[in-house]
């Protein structure tokens, strides 16, 4: 379920299926440096165990967390089960009914999925069910009140598979195993919503940072005519709002930590 920011691409490395590749340019890369220096700063010494929610070919995690971690990638397309080249466990299933052992996790990976999800509610309920005193959850997701998530959530999936293919340049767009993926945005994949949901399972927040989306940055490459007149309508948008929101910030990263002492309430 990838949607944004370019992973670390595991499974086409031939040595060693946990080398770091380069950070993606701009705020995007600053956050995730940020995003691994918390995660280095906050779980544990020694064999950690991870569990990646939706996760397929590739991982957003820090090779040197990999390398010490038992990993278990649970995602509903088979494709992207097959194509997993590093996780120990790989399970085809939908993590939103997924139920791993109480307690059991130091880390859960949601990374670019939760837009995509009907009932996000019950995927955290089941992540937070999962994950041990003191553990983490890390969420990377679209922002749903940014350009990029509002043309994503209100136009047809077809134009998105148009956008990856022609925009983007990515061939096979939209075959099967193959982003975009058709996207649902449940209200908790507001940032703020989703803070105090987890909140209540005993969470408290690590890490926050709402970045622009690495579409501009794409954009500016490929394309510098259509990313003129996208920054260009996008400062206008924001000067219209009264620059209370900044249309740019369209992804976020949101690291979580259980409370030694929290109370889950999950059904």
């Amino acid at each position: 379920m990838a949607h944004d920011v370019a992973p670390v691409n595991l499974v086409l490395l031939s040595q060693d299926l946990h080398q770091d590749t380069a950070l993606p340019a701009g705020e995007a890369g600053r956050s995730l440096a940020s995003v691994h220096a918390t995660l280095n700063d906050l779980l544990p010494l020694g064999e950690i165990a991870i569990y990646e929610a939706g996760g397929g070919a590739s991982s957003y995690l820090p090779a040197g967390l990999l390398r010490r971690s038992r990993v278990t990638v649970v995602d509903i397309d088979p494709a992207q089960i097959a194509n997993n080249g590093y996780a120990e466990t790989r399970i085809c299933d939908d993590v939103q009914t997924h139920r791993l052992l109480p307690d059991s996790i130091d880390l859960v990976t949601c990374y670019n999925v939760i837009e995509h999800l009907p009932d996000v509610e019950a995927a955290l309920s089941r992540f937070a069910e999962a994950v041990r005193p003191g553990g983490l959850i890390l969420i990377g997701a679209p922002h749903p009140r940014s350009l990029s998530g509002l043309v994503t959530k209100y136009s047809p999936h077809w134009f998105h598979v148009w956008f990856y293919r022609y925009i983007r340049g990515h061939a096979r767009a939209g075959e099967p195993g193959e982003p975009p993926f058709p996207v649902h945005y449940h209200p908790l994949v507001l940032p703020q919503r989703l803070k105090a949901f987890m909140a209540r399972k005993g969470f408290e927040t690590a890490y926050e940072r709402v970045y622009e989306s690495p579409r501009f940055a794409e954009l500016r490459v490929r394309h510098r005519a259509l990313a003129a007149l996208v920054d260009g309508a996008t400062c206008v948008m924001n000067a219209l709002l009264g620059n209370r929101v900044n249309l740019r910030h369209g992804d976020y990263h949101l690291v979580m930590r259980k409370r030694a002492t929290a109370l889950q309430n999950v059904v």
